[in-house]
């Protein structure tokens, strides 16, 4: 498909989210089924798609030994092996996931190549991606950790201690005309930056735009969608926090109330992050939990000293070449090939001296 098209297609997706919420609540006062009946869906379509993926990848079949490896295996107590990118046993494969979750470290690793002058193949380190990746997934997992004060009372001290760490930066402007902004909390918008970073690889390397699909580009469009109303409310556009907190615990304490006043923009906000909660378990951004169980990193290499049998193959009725001689000898011998009782020979020469 035309990278254009499938441009013009997320982002007018994304757009028709964002309207949906602005007539629902602003035109058709439909505020209860925004923020109430739509998070709830939102979470149950989440966890049991969740559940329904993780149960699926633990059931698939893998009998093999099958781990990427990018170091020596272990083979003779005089050869030094790496314990972590090619482990033996499972504290090493432990120490690879760790690494692996925490730093990214085969997109670390990674490499592209590239035609220089001669024409020379030269390989660069994508240092970039690896730096945009990492600053992506930390940010996002900071913005989600900070929004628990809203669904908790009183708020956790790790909540607050992460939400301190965020504001380290104090930009606070003084008041202009009644007009004040709070403190910036750096984590929205180095993931704004992220996203437009990942959104602008894929649009500006030809390589990666050839193989990116709309389903790679929407979802980058509704998390920005997220992020922007997200930054709108905290600096711009101000909504009643204290009315938002009392909708969010009433969510969930199983006792919802709408209050009134909120604003459209906080459903717009909310309606964007439910249809990303409910969007997870079927796209891509399920890898969050695929890579714990991927059989390329979750598998030590063991297959020089431990024997892997496939517990699902059916039995089959194995044919022996003994078996098969016993039951061709005869045809073999006339036909000349070699057969491995040499005295079938002489019997085929008595039946036929008999006949």
């Amino acid at each position: 498909m035309n990278f254009i098209l499938s441009i013009v297609l997320s982002a007018m997706a994304v757009l028709i989210l964002v309207l949906i919420p602005w007539v629902g609540v602003g035109a058709l006062n439909l505020s209860g089924f925004f923020g109430v009946f739509l998070p709830y869906v939102a979470l149950i379509v989440f966890f049991v798609g969740l559940v329904y993926r993780v149960v699926v990848w633990a059931c698939s079949p893998a009998p093999f030994r099958i781990p990427t490896t990018a170091g020596q295996q272990w083979s003779l107590p005089w050869i030094k092996y790496n314990r972590i990118d090619n482990p033996k046993g499972t504290l090493g494969v432990l120490i690879r996931m760790a690494f692996e979750v925490l730093t990214f470290r085969s997109l670390f690793r990674n490499t592209k190549m590239q035609l220089a002058a001669g024409p020379k193949i030269g390989y660069e380190w994508e240092k970039w991606l690896w730096l945009a990746a990492l600053a992506f997934h930390y940010a996002f997992l900071t913005v989600v950790i900070r929004h628990l004060r809203f669904f908790t009372e009183p708020i956790p001290f790790f909540v607050q201690m992460i939400e301190h760490l965020d504001g380290f930066v104090q930009a606070g402007i003084a008041p202009i005309n009644g007009f004040m902004t709070p403190g910036v909390l750096i984590s929205g918008f180095v993931l704004l930056g992220a996203v437009a970073f990942l959104l602008l690889r894929r649009i500006l390397i030809p390589q990666v735009t050839y193989i990116s699909l709309p389903a790679d580009y929407f979802p980058l469009f509704l998390i920005s969608g997220v992020a922007i109303t997200g930054i709108l409310m905290r600096y711009i556009l101000k909504v009643d926090i204290v009315s938002v907190k009392n909708l969010t615990l009433g969510l969930v304490t199983f006792s919802p109330k709408v209050p009134d006043g909120i604003g459209v923009l906080f459903y717009i906000h909310l309606f964007l992050v439910c249809v990303l909660l409910a969007y997870i378990p079927f796209s891509k951004l399920l890898h969050m939990a695929g890579v714990f169980l991927s059989p390329t990193r979750n598998l030590s290499n063991n297959s020089r000293f431990v024997r892997h049998m496939n517990p699902w193959n059916y039995p089959v009725k194995v044919h022996t070449y003994d078996e098969y001689e016993e039951e061709f000898r005869d045809k073999m011998i006339e036909a000349g090939l070699p057969v491995e009782k040499e005295g079938a020979k002489e019997s085929l020469w008595l039946k036929r001296l008999k006949r």
